[in-house]
């Protein structure tokens, strides 16, 4: 197939999907005139929080920000250690040094390219103070095995969530774990599943750790805007970070938040409609999101001699993409280097397809079919 007949859905490997009534809200937030942290972020709070049945979320400017802002929250700072899989995002890595803490870098099971017990067990040190699994293709991870351990040791555990909105461990939604003393961070950036055009929160897990975070993300003042214009001064309780979500971006939010039940529908179907199409293609694994209890981010493949199979679909139009190169083997990570088989084995063959609720079972059969081309060659 030449790349002028690759169908327009099947030529980006992820985008936004909008549900139409988001620049109307954009609008009326403009014309409120206050285009930071105000009323219609904390509305969006309050969605959130009522969505994944919580008592309280802090909206904030990225899912970078929230990971950066719940590891100081956690009081992970200097000399500590954090447990991460070298397979994620950069972002999961910049924001456990930019804490001041150093990453200790896990392996990675290969069917689903998340930690598992054995593996956050085995990179323990005696400086470790948190871990950090990554929800990898918005799939939950169970640390059940490993929880007697980390509770002992009084290790945090901080959730990397970006992916896993409206994903569920077991019957309750991730994010909802806050009473067994889990930290769960969610981005809404421009392709998540939710997204806010950019944006991103923390589910504390007490009112007070809410309150910490609401102190740093808007650097370190105590009084909330609606006090400070009341009164001729205000206090600035100890450093903090520029972090909150702009009335702007919560206003996309809550129009996504309303008509999410669709996005809940529509990413398990998608995926499952290229689990079924690569069944018979030969040599290519499909990694386990665990569909049934997720709302899939992406659609991942493991596939023999990916670099020649990625350039061969690319070439005809194919939005494929690779996510995502191990932070380990970085150079701004290398002082934190440990070798990790698994890791670099899987890196060198997994490929994101083309994934956005847009695509048609059409699309999925045009994309798998230049794949089995690709792969056969």
């Amino acid at each position: 197939m030449t790349s002028t007949a690759i169908p327009a859905a099947a030529r980006v490997n992820a985008r936004p999907y909008l549900h139409g009534t988001e620049a109307a809200a954009l609008t009326a937030a403009l014309n409120a005139g206050q285009y930071g942290h105000g009323p219609i972020t904390e509305e969006f709070e309050r969605a959130v929080a009522a969505y994944l049945g919580v008592d309280d979320v802090v909206a904030v400017e990225s899912g970078t920000a929230a990971l950066h802002l719940a590891l100081l929250a956690a009081g992970i700072g200097a000399g500590d250690e954090v447990v991460v899989p070298s397979m994620t995002f950069c972002a999961s890595v910049q924001a456990i040094t930019a804490a001041g803490a150093r990453p200790r870098f896990a392996e990675i099971d290969p069917d689903t390219l998340c930690v598992s017990a054995d593996s956050v067990l085995e990179a323990l040190t005696e400086d470790t103070r948190a871990v950090m699994p990554v929800l990898y293709g918005g799939r939950a991870v169970d640390l059940t095995q490993a929880a007697p351990v980390l509770a002992e040791r009084g290790i945090t555990v901080i959730e990397d969530a970006a992916q896993a909105f409206g994903s569920r461990h077991g019957d309750r939604k991730v994010g909802a774990y806050g009473a067994q003393g889990t930290l769960t961070c969610f981005s809404f950036g421009p392709i998540k599943s939710l997204t806010c055009g950019q944006g991103g929160c923390v589910v504390p897990r007490t009112p007070e750790e809410a309150e910490r975070v609401r102190l740093l993300r808007m650097l370190g003042i105590r009084q909330s805007q609606a006090d400070r214009i009341r009164t001729t001064t205000y206090s600035v309780d100890r450093t903090g970070w520029r972090y909150p979500m702009s009335a702007l971006n919560a206003a996309i939010g809550l129009v996504q938040l309303d008509r999410f039940e669709q996005i809940e529908a529509a990413r398990p179907q998608l995926w499952r409609t290229y689990r079924d199409a690569l069944a018979e293609v030969e040599g290519v694994v499909l990694v386990d999101v665990d569909v049934e209890r997720s709302v899939p981010f992406n659609c991942v493949v493991r596939v023999p001699d990916r670099d020649m199979v990625f350039a061969a679909l690319h070439a005809q139009g194919i939005g494929v993409g690779v996510h995502y190169p191990p932070n380990h083997l970085q150079p701004a990570f290398a002082p934190w280097h440990r070798p990790l088989p698994v890791t670099e084995q899987v890196a060198q063959e997994i490929m994101s397809l083309p994934f956005h609720p847009e695509m048609t079972e059409q699309d999925v059969s045009v994309v798998v079919n230049a794949l089995r081309q690709a792969v056969a060659r």
